[in-house]
């Protein structure tokens, strides 16, 4: 009791003395995270006069920002410091999809500054500046938001055995059509033999994007990656198991705030650290959100025209508007593959990703019906295929 201090007061009503406890509060005191946190600049945090405006707009609620997300529980930060939140019942009930439902960076209304009593509630998720999403696991057609409000997506990969330039052109899609601007970071350069090799690999499939060689055994790259990050900005980077993310991060971060581990020997292939989605103040001014390894990626929706601008700028030169980009005659697909301007890689990896984002809006039933005009050419082939099978029979 030595290092407390206490202070007697006399209350104007009754003449009633009481104490209150003024001295240092101990390192594990339950409200010193509360008293710490007090006084948050939310535009440190992102919070401009976009979201200023909307937020203005639901009285007796406030603004805060998710930084994790577990399951149905999410963690905010809010101008009275982080606290637990989750989703209202009227907000679960009317929700369209789960892309309807708060993700990491996004900027929600809660009812509360405080969670001592029970989570806060989010009644209202303010309209997104940008969104990246994938598709769902299973047979559902529904997205998933892996990140919401950013500016800058890092797309990184590590040049060993994991580089992989059609997974690089899948990222492409997919943060093109997410409204932030994608950056390529290749990572573990002191790994990579070859690395002009790798760079002239992904010349055709980089179109307009900065591409940044990293080591963090060599210390080197970092600067550019600083280079893109600006106060009161979101960064998320994204990419699979092991290629350095978290290393990246706590860098940027100059302590150690994220789990890192090394990657499996025998095929260069990573092993899972981030285990959720998080969202990072950083020293030096910015945002970061960290996501988990994601080494399948399906696409929900995708920005084909500007991950593969040079293919349909080629394909616009055919002499037919719908070619088909086989047989046809004046087809310039085929004509810029056999002279080498378009590998034959890249344009088979247009068609799949093409294929891919018809598939992920479909219903089951549309699904079904894609998959028999893709292999039989529709209902109406099947039946006259099974006309021709029983007049041969005959």
């Amino acid at each position: 009791m030595s290092a407390a201090l206490f202070c007697l007061f006399l209350s104007a009503v009754g003449g009633c003395a009481f104490f209150v406890f003024v001295g240092k509060l101990g390192k594990n005191h339950p409200l010193r995270k509360d008293l710490k946190a007090l006084n948050i600049d939310l535009r440190d945090y992102g919070f401009g006069e976009r979201f200023a405006r909307e937020a203005a707009l639901y009285e007796d609620l406030f603004a805060a920002r998710v930084s994790e997300q577990h399951h149905d529980l999410y963690r905010v930060v809010a101008s009275s410091g982080e606290i637990d939140a989750r989703v209202s019942g009227r907000f679960a009930h009317t929700a369209d999809d789960e892309t309807c439902f708060p993700a990491v960076g996004d900027w929600v209304m809660i009812d509360r500054l405080d969670d001592r009593t029970g989570s806060a509630i989010i009644h209202h998720v303010l309209p997104r500046k940008s969104m990246l999403v994938r598709q769902s696991a299973g047979l559902r057609s529904s997205g998933q938001v892996i990140s919401a409000n950013i500016d800058t997506i890092f797309i990184c990969m590590s040049l060993n055995e994991d580089f992989n330039v059609r997974r690089i052109e899948r990222y492409l899609a997919i943060a093109w059509d997410s409204g932030a601007t994608p950056v390529i970071v290749l990572t573990k350069a002191d790994l990579c033999a070859d690395l002009p090799y790798r760079l002239s690999e992904l010349n055709e499939v980089s179109i307009g994007v900065d591409v940044i060689t990293c080591s963090a055994a060599a210390g080197t790259g970092f600067d550019e990656i600083e280079s893109h990050i600006e106060p009161g900005k979101t960064i998320a980077f994204v990419g699979s198991s092991g290629v350095g993310k978290s290393t990246i991060i706590n860098r940027l971060m100059g302590r150690d705030v994220l789990d890192t581990q090394a990657v499996r020997e025998d095929d260069g292939k990573g092993r899972h650290t981030t285990t959720h989605r998080q969202l990072l103040l950083l020293p030096q001014g910015g945002i970061v959100i960290d996501t988990p390894g994601m080494r399948e990626l399906q696409i929900h929706s995708a920005n084909l025209t500007k991950a593969f601008e040079d293919v349909e700028a080629i394909a616009a030169q055919c002499r037919f508007s719908d070619c088909s980009h086989r047989t046809e005659p004046g087809c310039a697909i085929r004509a810029a593959i056999a002279d080498g301007t378009l590998s034959e890689e890249r344009f088979a990896s247009y068609n799949k990703l093409q294929r891919e984002a018809v598939y992920a809006g479909l219903s089951s039933r549309q699904r079904e019906n894609e998959k028999l005009t893709r292999m039989f050419g529709g209902k109406s082939a099947i039946k006259q295929f099974r006309k021709e099978i029983k007049t041969k029979k005959r």
